[in-house]
């Protein structure tokens, strides 16, 4: 399984959200979180503002969803055509397991790949 991290901008965060429940993709943990990225920070006349509140979504997927998932996250977090700085970042992590914890179980990964059109 793979763990999917992505910081995205607070206003974007209802168009990713919404983007993975019809994908099929519900599963999301949100946290308000601030930072700032290679720009660092923004600078208004004497100002420098290195503290950019973001949204960090994390959600775990099966291997066979990663690339699907990137896809949807990008799609709809991106800044119009073509993205602009400040826009986010995904980072991927693998996943070696997972349990629910009401039941106990644990899950299983499969490993063919997903085929999906954007």
């Amino acid at each position: 399984m793979i763990m999917i991290r992505s910081i995205v901008r607070p206003e974007k965060v209802d168009n990713v959200l919404s983007a993975l429940m019809d994908a099929g993709f519900p599963a999301v943990t949100k946290m308000s979180v601030v930072g700032r990225g290679k720009q660092r920070g923004i600078k208004i006349g004497e100002i420098t503002y290195d503290e950019i509140p973001k949204e960090l979504l994390i959600t775990v997927v099966k291997t066979k969803d990663k690339d699907f998932v990137i896809k949807i996250i990008i799609n709809a977090a991106r800044t119009g055509e073509k993205g602009s700085f400040g826009d986010g970042k995904i980072f991927i992590s693998a996943v070696n397991e997972v349990y629910t914890v009401s039941s106990g179980i644990k899950e299983i990964d499969d490993e063919e790949p997903a085929e999906a059109e954007l």
